[in-house]
């Protein structure tokens, strides 16, 4: 276990070392600069800035010092949140998508595995199909829309729920909602899909014949073997969420990660572009080890080598 774990947590470093490499190079190959639409800059002044920011070096001095300063864990200063550092940014900005989208994870989950299982013992039947439509559904609908909807239903007609920002518990139905909308009906469909494959083994129908109640067979040896797909995506899709979606988060208000993101490659601040991709990547490599550790958990059967 040791062993693997150390394996991991190298080829992490690497990757996370590669995806900064191709990151900044491919953002400075992108024509024009972070002081371009700054208004009323003369040209002595943006070579100032330039100048200040370090831009103004070749670009392979450009990468050793970032390298550099990354290696002792400086992200850098915000070329557009001046005199704020990137890692102050991100340790602001993160703990509000990663609660949205942990909150959006459990809702996910917590109803998406049961509709799968019932779905699959329920095979054929009304509750079956109307599960395929509505996961079909789910799925197709893009998160804007069903943000709107929501809004509009909720908020404009009904007057139940605020509409903007996370003020209190009630303003974080809409945006959980939202967010989970897609990865529950894919948990729904990819449980469906496993159960049936599982349920048609052979130990199920020796467990059948030996007696064992429906009850036990599908909790106790079905569902325990169908959700290993299921514990696959959990990982990326943890990461995922809790690095926020800026649709949701500019929809309803949210000063979350996924927003400040956005705002980062609409700004062109390189360094809180080059933070906030190593960060999630970082955060998807971890969350990937994670996942193949707890496949010896939940299945014994798997080895780690």
């Amino acid at each position: 276990m040791l062993k693997y774990v150390v394996k991991r947590v190298l080829t992490a470093i690497v990757t996370a070392y590669l995806v900064a490499t191709l990151t900044f190079f491919i953002m400075n190959m992108v024509p024009g600069g972070p002081f371009l639409s700054e208004k009323a800059v003369t040209p002595q002044a943006q070579a100032a800035m330039e100048a200040k920011y370090g831009l103004d070096k070749p670009l392979g001095k450009q990468y050793i010092t970032y390298m550099t300063g990354l290696a002792k864990g400086d992200l850098g200063l915000s070329l557009k949140k001046r005199g704020r550092t990137v890692s102050e940014i991100i340790s602001t900005k993160f703990p509000v998508s990663a609660r949205l989208g942990g909150l959006a994870m459990v809702f996910a989950v917590f109803v998406g595995v049961p509709l799968g299982a019932v779905a699959a013992f329920k095979r054929g039947k009304a509750i079956d199909n109307a599960l395929v439509v509505l996961s079909t559904a789910g799925i197709a609908i893009p998160s804007f829309l069903s943000s709107t909807l929501l809004m509009y239903v909720f908020s404009t007609k009904l007057k139940l729920l605020p509409s903007l920002g996370l003020n209190n518990p009630q303003s974080y139905i809409m945006p959980v909602v939202a967010l989970a909308l897609y990865p529950t009906f894919y948990i729904a469909r990819l449980m469906r899909s496993s159960m049936l494959d599982v349920m048609g083994q052979d130990y199920m129908r020796t467990a059948r014949a030996k007696g064992v109640s429906t009850f036990k067979s599908i909790f106790k040896h079905a569902l325990r073997n169908a959700i290993l797909p299921v514990v696959t995506y959990l990982g990326p899709l943890l990461a995922s969420l809790m690095t926020g979606s800026f649709i949701i988060e500019k929809i309803f208000n949210i000063p979350g990660l996924g927003s400040e993101f956005v705002g980062a490659i609409t700004s062109r601040d390189y360094p809180m572009i080059m933070g906030t991709t190593i960060f999630l990547a970082v955060f998807v490599i971890f969350m990937n080890v994670v996942v193949d550790v707890a496949y010896a958990v939940v299945d014994p059967r798997i080895k780690l080598k």
